[in-house]
C-alpha cells in the first residue's frame, strides 16, 4: 500500500468552532479511524498546505478521536504545522485521501503535493449546489462548480458515496469537456457509533426528523402536515422530533418552530444531539421521516435500517439504490400522502408499520470495512 495523507482541516476548523459532526465529518473522523496509524495529516488553508510529521500526525488524529478537541489544542497543532512546513521533504510516492469539498478548488494545493510525489483523490459528497442551486445558499453553486472543476482537473481520482453522485459528476465533465477520472463507488455505513438500548425518552408515539434545517430536507412542508395532524387528532397526534442545527435559507421553518401555536408541545427541537441520545431517538421511534427533494447519500436512512427502524421516504433515486424496496417511498410533494402514511404507522397495530419491519431485515447495511476494501482496491489500481 503507497503512503497515505488525511486532509483534516474542515475537521479541525469545525471542531475548534463548537460545531457537533456532520455526515461529511463522520465520514473524516472513519477515515482516521481507519488509516490514522498508517497515514499522516495534512493542513490546508486557500491551496497553501503543510505535511504534519509523522509524530505529530498521530497527535492530531489523537485529538480529533477523543475529547481533547479544545481550542488549546488545535492552535498548538497549527503552530507545529507551520514548524513542520519548514521540513518538507519529497516523499516516494503517495496518495492524499481528501474526504471534504473544503480547498479542493486550488489549483496550488494539487500543485504543492504533486511537488511532494503525493497525489489526491478525492471524494464527492453530491453535486447539489450545481444541480439545484435553488436550494442553496447565493453564489454556492459557483463555488462548488470551481471545486468539483478544478479537482477533475488536477486529482487523480475520485471516491463517490453513491451511484447518483457519480452519474451527476460524470454528466457534469462531459458538460464542461473535462476528462473524467478513475472512480469507484463505495457506499457510506453508519457514523454512529454502538450504545446500549435505554429507556426510551419519549414515553408516546414519535417520529424522528433528522438532518440540519435547510430548504431541500423539506422541513418547511412536513411541519405543515404536522400541523393538520394536530388539526386531526388534537392530544392524540404523535410528536415529531426534529434534530439537527438551524442551517440557513430556513427562516419560514424557524417561524413554524417559533410561532405556530398547534406545534407548541407535539414538535421538539434538538439542535444539539448527542450520538447516544440520537441512538435512543431511533431505536423507539414509529419511524424515521426523509422528505428531502435532493439528497447525494442520505446517512440516516442507512443509520435507521441498520437500527431496524422503519423509514418513510422520499421517492428519490439515491434512495433506492441504497435501501432498495425496503422503505415506503412518498412523493415529497404528497402531503395527503405523507399524513396518511404517519397516521397509519402511528397505530400501535400498524399492518403497514409491521410488513416493513419484516422487509428491513433484508437491508444489507452498508459497512466501513466494505467501504475500505472498495477504497483499498481502488488506490491500488492507481498506484499500479
Amino acid at each position: 500500500m503507497p503512503n497515505l495523507f488525511l486532509d483534516v482541516t474542515r475537521l479541525l476548523s469545525r471542531l475548534y468552532d463548537g460545531l457537533l459532526p456532520t455526515g461529511v465529518d463522520r465520514v473524516g473522523l472513519a477515515y482516521i479511524d481507519h488509516y490514522g496509524a498508517r497515514a499522516r495529516a495534512v493542513l490546508s488553508e486557500r491551496g497553501y498546505c503543510t505535511v504534519l510529521s509523522e509524530r505529530h500526525s498521530q497527535m492530531a488524529f489523537e485529538w480529533l478521536r477523543t475529547s481533547q478537541r479544545s481550542k488549546k489544542n488545535i492552535k498548538k497543532l497549527v503552530a507545529i504545522s507551520c514548524l513542520d512546513a519548514l521540513r518538507q521533504s519529497k516523499i516516494a510516492s503517495g496518495f492524499l485521501l481528501h474526504t471534504s469539498h473544503n480547498g479542493i478548488e486550488f489549483p496550488r494545493f494539487y500543485q504543492a503535493l504533486q511537488k511532494r510525489n503525493v497525489d489526491v483523490v478525492f471524494m464527492v459528497h453530491d453535486l447539489i449546489p450545481l444541480t439545484h442551486a435553488e436550494y442553496c445558499r447565493p453564489l454556492v453553486d459557483k463555488a462548488h462548480a470551481t471545486r468539483m472543476h478544478t479537482a477533475l482537473a488536477h486529482a487523480k481520482g475520485v471516491i463517490a458515496n453513491s451511484q447518483v453522485t457519480l452519474d451527476s459528476l460524470t454528466e457534469e465533465a462531459r458538460r464542461v469537456n473535462l476528462p473524467m477520472l478513475p472512480s469507484v463507488v463505495a457506499h457510506l455505513a453508519s457514523g454512529i457509533k454502538p450504545y446500549k438500548e435505554s429507556a426510551r425518552i419519549i414515553p408516546t408515539p414519535y417520529f424522528v426528523l433528522l438532518g440540519t434545517i435547510e430548504p431541500r430536507k423539506n422541513h418547511w412542508f412536513l411541519l405543515h402536515v404536522w400541523r393538520r395532524l394536530v388539526e386531526q387528532l388534537g392530544s392524540a397526534a404523535p410528536k415529531l422530533v426534529v434534530i439537527g442545527r438551524r442551517g440557513w435559507e430556513c427562516e419560514n421553518v424557524v417561524d413554524m418552530l417559533e410561532r405556530c401555536a398547534a406545534l407548541k408541545g407535539v414538535v421538539i427541537e434538538e439542535a444539539s444531539c448527542s450520538d447516544e441520545r440520537l441512538r435512543n431517538y431511533l431505536q423507539h421511534a414509529q419511524a424515521l421521516l426523509f422528505p428531502s427533494f435532493v439528497e447525494g447519500y442520505g446517512m440516516p436512512l442507512a443509520e435507521a435500517l441498520a437500527l431496524q427502524v422503519p423509514v418513510l421516504a422520499s421517492d428519490i433515486d439515491v434512495f433506492h439504490e441504497i435501501a432498495d424496496d425496503i422503505p415506503e417511498y412518498i412523493d415529497p410533494l404528497d402531503g395527503l400522502g405523507w399524513l396518511a402514511h404517519i397516521k397509519e404507522y402511528a397505530q400501535p397495530e400498524s399492518p403497514a408499520r409491521a410488513a416493513q419491519l419484516e422487509r428491513v431485515t433484508r437491508f444489507r447495511e452498508p459497512t466501513w470495512a466494505r467501504h475500505f476494501e472498495q477504497v483499498d482496491n481502488f488506490i491500488g489500481s492507481l498506484g499500479a
